[in-house]
């Protein structure tokens, strides 16, 4: 190594990001990474914890242990950046916009505070706080910039989020999300779809039309249409071969939506529809805007026009107020929907929202047992669910680290177009993230499915190449900036929350 190449790798900083939260979050996290390498950071090896020069921290609130999960973080932290003169920890996202100057307080070794309405501004925040010798904290009250024309360095080459909107105009008594995120501001047609046809070009096949309320869509340019033709926009883009979307919202899923699924061949047969609960005296105290019948109506619609639809959904068990009565609705429509999956989470008291002083509190023993009992039969449907997959001959879009136990069992995973996941034999062919598979299902447990026989083709496609290419970039510049993409659909499931913060 030359002496001026030992002066640039001395120069050169390392950062890490850690996100928490909903896909929007994962979304964010891309642009930050991509901002930081635009400033000439470069992103530190897997399982640096915390040994980056700058460690960013994208938050989510919520959850109710968010704050603790941070300031733990935080202190697990400060010896480190004790002992490492230069370092810099920087805090955004939800929990940022909603503590501002408490996080400062509680953690002064902390060089930066965004939020979620001004992204754009980190690396100048760190240079500020870097020169100054200050914290810097800076939580701008609108969006200063759609976070979608921002630098981006994305996850995986075949698949990709695509913002549609931010914000959420609705008033759920028990989300913060719309005080931090503020309300929905649309992205215009012409620009999300030169961007996924931008992506389509880099060899993307898979995209994720994104909004904290996506089916809303619309409200903000006056078309109470444009998500349908949205959808249908996409099914007009070559080379683009699956599109899914997240979270909608059952208020505003209206039947031109449903046509528009079940005419566009690249939308797959897939709907994460958040119900929340199935009682209607629960949905009014939460102030959702529809009620059970309403909820099981489309249920029913999407199934009529998507046979093989996968429908998934979101349920909070222990709302205040909620009776043995009101959690047997919510088992009743568990059993008439059907769900192939249900993220189900146990209320959560959020200061700030108007559940949080509700007369009502639920104890938490009785929240655990009714938590217990709606896990053990939306398992049991899951099951039943699945092994009707089995004898299906599908086509699945080979993925990267999805398979956790994949080298052990030397097999591969790949999703669905229903997105189940699916652990298929390797066939002697390479098969590359991106690529395509045909299988026949062989076997069912209620989170997967299995393909135990050999594979019945493979096509390799532009996706493949594309992650092909860039791992051979990554291998020739592991300092580079990457451009691919991050996993689709609903990737895998976030331990916390899904589906849009799991508000929607």
């Amino acid at each position: 190594m030359s002496s001026s190449d030992r002066s640039q790798a001395v120069d050169v900083r390392t950062y890490e990001v850690r996100t928490y939260g909903c896909q929007m979050n994962v979304h964010d996290s891309e642009r930050l990474s991509g901002l930081l390498e635009d400033a000439g950071y470069v992103r530190a090896p897997e399982g640096s914890d915390g040994d980056a020069d700058v460690v960013v921290f994208n938050t989510c609130a919520v959850r109710e242990n968010a704050d603790n999960k941070l300031y733990g973080n935080l202190g697990h932290l400060a010896p480190k950046k004790a002992s490492r003169p230069g370092m810099q920890i920087a805090v955004g996202g939800c929990l940022a916009q909603k503590d501002r100057d408490t996080i400062v307080k509680r953690a002064p070794w902390v060089d930066v505070v965004f939020g979620t309405h001004n992204i754009g501004k980190l690396p100048v925040l760190l240079e500020r706080a870097r020169v100054r010798e200050e914290a810097q904290v800076e939580i701008a009250e609108s969006l200063e910039e759609f976070p979608s024309t921002l630098p981006t360095r994305r996850e995986s080459a075949y698949a990709a989020w695509v913002s549609i909107s931010v914000g959420c105009n609705n008033t759920c008594t028990f989300c913060i999300v719309p005080a931090l995120r503020g309300k929905e501001k649309d992205r215009r047609p012409g620009d999300i779809l030169a961007e996924v046809e931008a992506l389509v070009a880099e060899g993307v096949s898979e995209i994720t039309l994104l909004g904290q309320n996506v089916n809303a869509y619309g409200s903000d340019i006056g078309d109470r249409e444009a998500f349908s033709k949205l959808l249908r926009a996409c099914g007009k883009i070559d080379g683009l071969e699956r599109v899914r979307f997240t979270s909608p919202h059952p208020r505003d899923f209206t039947d031109d939506v449903i046509a528009a699924m079940a005419e566009t061949p690249n939308v797959m047969p897939q709907l994460h529809m958040p119900l929340q609960s199935g009682s209607d005296t629960v949905l009014k105290a939460m102030r959702r805007s529809y009620r059970q019948d309403r909820y099981l109506g489309i249920i029913e619609k999407v199934r009529a026009a998507i046979p093989h639809a996968a429908i998934t959904t979101d349920i909070i068990v222990g709302f205040p107020g909620e009776t043995e009565e009101d959690f047997g609705q919510t088992l009743h429509v568990v059993r008439q929907a059907r769900f192939a999956q249900a993220f189900t989470f146990q209320y959560s008291k959020r200061p700030g929202t108007p559940a949080a002083t509700m007369d009502g509190q639920i104890p938490k023993k009785v929240v655990q047992e009714r938590y217990e009992r709606l896990v053990a039969l939306q398992e049991e449907i899951s099951w039943e669910e699945n092994k009707k997959q089995v004898g299906r001959t599908l086509e699945l879009m080979v993925a990267e680290g999805e398979g956790r136990k994949d080298d052990a069992t030397h097999r591969l995973s790949g999703r669905a177009p229903d997105n189940r996941l699916v652990h298929f034999t390797k066939p002697d062919q390479e098969v590359r993230p991106g690529d395509v598979v045909t299988v026949e299902i062989t076997y069912a447990a209620p989170h997967h499915l299995l393909a135990e026989g050999p594979v019945l083709d493979v096509r390799r496609t532009r996706a493949g190449d594309a992650w092909e290419k860039r791992n051979a970039a990554e291998q020739a510049e592991p300092a580079g900036v990457l451009l691919g993409l991050p996993k689709v659909g609903v990737p895998e499931p976030l331990p916390v929350v899904t589906g849009g913060c799991a508000i929607d």
